[in-house]
């Protein structure tokens, strides 16, 4: 098949044409612009095709955050194999586990993960990946290589990407993303306007890192990427940069907030991000304290809460003046996205932006897909306005006394009851009750956390009876996700089950053994 439609690898090629002096990805002091990597991605592809990467094949990348990774990425892309990274946090054995799950032609790692041990493991070759070319040793570049031979791209359909999900037990899943999926996942719109550069803290074998450095680069602009999500690096990278974009998890912007707050010293304000036109967050619930001080750092942005997920792109989006009017929302559906709420409250969600399905696994695939709809797993309300407001997780749910109750609907109530930096909920085994409700709360003075009865007196009013925790743990902090940020409500629970909660005061409260008419 000829290379046709909305593909990926034309997006390098138009900008390249354009811009081609222009920065498309910057990493500390390196930079790469657009002409480099269109003529680094050209030598790619007849390195990748030297050791047999063909259209379809799928390539595993292990590595860290790199410029090197690049033109790799847009090789891929022309040549129409498959793009399969994969986080360098991984043990050997968990890489082992999600890439013979890939079932790849190639793994490219670099130096700072055990690719030889994997590659063995799965039984394909590996190859280096080092300097603007890309893969070494036993991958050489061609002399004179040339641009891709264009009847073996791909077409829009075909699979551009596969993200493994971070599911914690149970085979690794691989959501597909086609070429087509991508390009109107991070298309900006038909008329280009001056955009700037956006910093891009996610790991580069996450969704969301990918997903913002292609609408830097449709855009034909600058992505600033960051070795790691430390607050400082981040400042610093927006200061150095001008940069108008910035988008972090709620975990990474209490880091960037923190590193303001120092600048200021005793007595005086914290430092701005005053070149900031759009502060975006979103992957987990947003506490309104911390959306209030993120505009607070960024005095000249809009403000905007994202929902969504690998498998479904941006489902939907809250901003300007309705993230203080409808706090707790996740706004209203976005762009060519269509939302409805199942029997139970469950998300569902039709569109173009929908991903393919799970990789070799028809029946995951199955179970989410069903009648052109995407079932999130998400629990969520939708008030009369058509806003969102999502409240927890179908298997998250919490059976007590015969009552289900969804823990993000109680944590929004308990983060905003005093002496509360943050909080969890989560079901433990109960013979009466079936399962009760636990609130798992990180104090903002250890010394003086606050009681159950303070965290019950706060439910008062806000939520139904059965709703209101009946036991707390205090910790240090909460188990979340390395990337998104998200709690690991499961992993609580089993700590707590099994009496392994180690960090914070050890204090245990309970009513567990009242009544059932002290409800």
């Amino acid at each position: 098949m000829a290379r046709d439609g909305l593909v990926i690898g034309a997006v390098f090629t138009g900008a390249a044409r354009a811009v081609p002096d222009r920065p498309a990805a910057v990493l500390g002091e390196d930079v790469l612009t657009f002409g480099e990597l269109d003529a680094a991605a050209d030598r790619m592809v007849g390195a990748l095709r030297g050791v047999g990467v063909r259209r379809g094949d799928r390539v595993v990348c292990w590595n860290r955050t790199t410029l090197d990774v690049l033109p790799v990425f847009v090789a891929l892309a022309r040549i129409g194999a498959v793009h399969v990274p994969l986080g360098p946090a991984l043990s050997a054995d968990e890489a082992t586990a999600t890439a013979r799950v890939a079932r790849p032609v190639l793994l490219i790692a670099d130096d700072t993960v055990p690719g030889a041990t994997v590659g063995a493991a799965i039984g394909v070759a590996v190859v280096g990946l080092g300097g603007s070319a890309g893969p070494t040793g036993g991958a050489p570049t061609p002399e004179g290589a040339t641009a891709p031979d264009v009847a073996e791209g791909p077409g829009e359909t075909d699979p551009h990407v596969i993200f493994f999900t971070s599911g914690s037990t149970g085979r690794p899943k691989g959501v597909i993303l086609s070429h087509r999926t991508n390009v109107l996942r991070t298309h900006p719109g038909s008329q280009l306007e001056p955009r700037g550069a956006m910093v891009c803290p996610y790991p580069l074998f996450h969704m969301g890192a990918w997903t913002i450095a292609l609408q830097q680069w449709q855009a034909r602009d600058t992505v600033v990427l960051v070795a790691r999500a430390d607050g400082a690096e981040i400042v610093a990278a927006v200061r150095r940069h001008r940069a108008t974009r910035l988008n972090c998890v709620p975990a990474v912007w209490q880091r960037v907030l923190d590193t303001l707050a120092a600048e200021g010293g005793p007595g005086l304000a914290g430092g701005t991000l005053e070149t900031l036109r759009f502060a975006d967050t979103g992957t987990s619930r947003t506490p309104p304290e911390l959306l209030a001080a993120i505009a607070e750092a960024a005095p000249n942005a809009v403000l905007r809460v994202f929902y969504g997920s690998t498998e479904a792109g941006n489902v939907a989006a809250l901003d300007g003046v309705d993230v203080a009017r409808k706090p707790g929302s996740c706004g209203v559906p976005g762009p060519f996205q269509e939302i409805e709420l199942g029997p139970d409250g469950e998300v569902w969600v039709r569109g173009p932006l929908l991903f393919d399905g799970y990789f070799d696994d028809e029946a995951a695939t199955r179970a989410v897909l069903r009648d052109g709809r995407y079932h999130t797993g998400d629990l969520a309300t939708m008030d009369a306005e058509g806003y969102l407001s999502i409240v927890g997780r179908v298997g998250e749910l919490i059976r007590t006394g015969g009552e289900a109750v969804a823990p993000g609907e109680v944590e929004a109530v308990l983060t905003r009851t005093d002496g509360v930096r943050e909080a969890a909920v989560v079901g433990l085994p109960d013979a009466t009750w079936g399962e009760l409700i636990c609130a798992v709360v990180v104090p903002s003075d250890p010394a003086n956390p606050p009681d159950l009865a303070a965290l019950r007196a706060g439910c008062v009013g806000r939520l139904a009876a059965h709703k209101h925790p009946r036991r707390v743990v205090y910790v240090d902090e909460l188990p979340r996700t390395p990337a998104t940020g998200q709690v690991l409500r499961r992993r609580l629970a089993e700590r707590i089950t099994a009496a392994a909660v180690e960090a914070g005061p050890a204090a245990v409260a309970s009513i567990a053994d009242n009544p059932p008419g002290s409800r």
